[in-house]
């Protein structure tokens, strides 16, 4: 009964799992998995069979079904980092009725994300495949097996293209800023900064600008799309990072952790030899990625309504 788990036999396991038609069963003496659309009726049509063979030959695959396919979609819908696809597919999963025709067409909108649900749902699918193999492995008294799993990051950002900063880019780069400041805004106005909402953010959030001592960065999804950008002005050989800034849907797929290193990684020490970036309070997760990074916090920032003081 005892078989081996090669990368091909996890492949044949996988499709007849999301095969919801068919019927399959694990031939361990041939290592493959039998049936299909027809059925398992050579089991019981060959007179030549030993029946007391078949029970030990033939074992049943790992149970798999449409409610473990929705669980699988439910945990990854809550796993996204990016709020706009997460609700969308929350959405999608709620409505009732269709929910994996609607999960499917939701994703197709963010390509990005559609990659990273491929991913996940291989690696969550190998882990099952894994867990029924080692508990067949304990029957037979053998030490159970393990795989590395796939980083699904870096498959990911596989896909992006980034490049050096110029000149044509500033349009693109412009129309992401405002988003970004609008979204700021809005952020503000929800803490209650009232009248200066707009003060607060321009001292925030500063516009890109075009010139000679300026330099930057550009991320391209794998369709060629400006997804997000980062940019800096050298002061007597400080470089200022000035803006960065993903958009919506891109976010949470650790783009802007990438431009941030790239760019790092480009600079000359001959020519700067600090950096500083300001943090808006609402990107305060991002702290982690510039410890990483070896940044070091400087200074903090606070803003007062004081309104809001003489009502405590």
């Amino acid at each position: 009964m005892q078989f081996e788990l090669t990368e091909a036999l996890i492949d044949d396991i996988l499709f007849a799992m999301e095969d919801q038609e068919g019927e399959f069963m694990l031939d361990t003496m041939e290592g493959i998995v039998a049936g299909g659309i027809e059925g398992l009726d050579f089991l019981y049509n060959d007179p030549n069979e030993n029946d007391e063979e078949d029970n030990t030959r033939y074992i049943e695959l790992p149970e798999w079904d449409s409610a473990s396919g929705f669980r699988l979609m439910e945990r990854f819908a809550v796993s996204l980092r990016n709020p706009i696809v997460r609700e969308e597919l929350s959405s999608a999963l709620n409505q009732g009725r269709r929910v994996f025709r609607a999960f499917k067409n939701a994703l197709g909108r963010y390509p990005e994300a559609e990659k990273l649900w491929f991913s996940f749902k291989k690696k969550e699918m190998r882990y099952e495949i894994l867990r029924w193999y080692n508990g067949l492995r304990e029957e037979w008294g053998l030490e159970k097996v393990g795989t590395e799993p796939e980083d699904t990051d870096d498959l990911l950002l596989e896909d992006f293209r980034f490049r050096r900063f110029n000149e044509n880019d500033f349009s693109q780069a412009e129309v992401l800023h405002r988003q970004c400041f609008e979204e700021f805004e809005e952020k503000l106005v929800k803490d209650g900064a009232g009248h200066s909402v707009e003060d607060i953010a321009r001292q925030t959030y500063t516009p890109p600008v075009n010139c000679n001592a300026s330099f930057g960065m550009i991320a391209e999804s794998s369709g060629g799309e400006f997804s997000g950008y980062i940019l800096g002005i050298i002061e007597d050989q400080i470089l200022y990072i000035r803006n960065l800034e993903v958009k919506p849907e891109y976010r949470g797929l650790g783009v802007g952790e990438a431009l941030l290193v790239r760019f790092l990684e480009s600079l000359d020490t001959d020519k700067t030899d600090k950096v500083l970036l300001d943090l808006p309070f609402w990107a305060e997760g991002f702290s982690r990625v510039l410890t990483r990074e070896a940044f070091k916090p400087y200074a903090v920032r606070y803003w007062l309504n004081l309104r809001d003081r003489s009502n405590t």
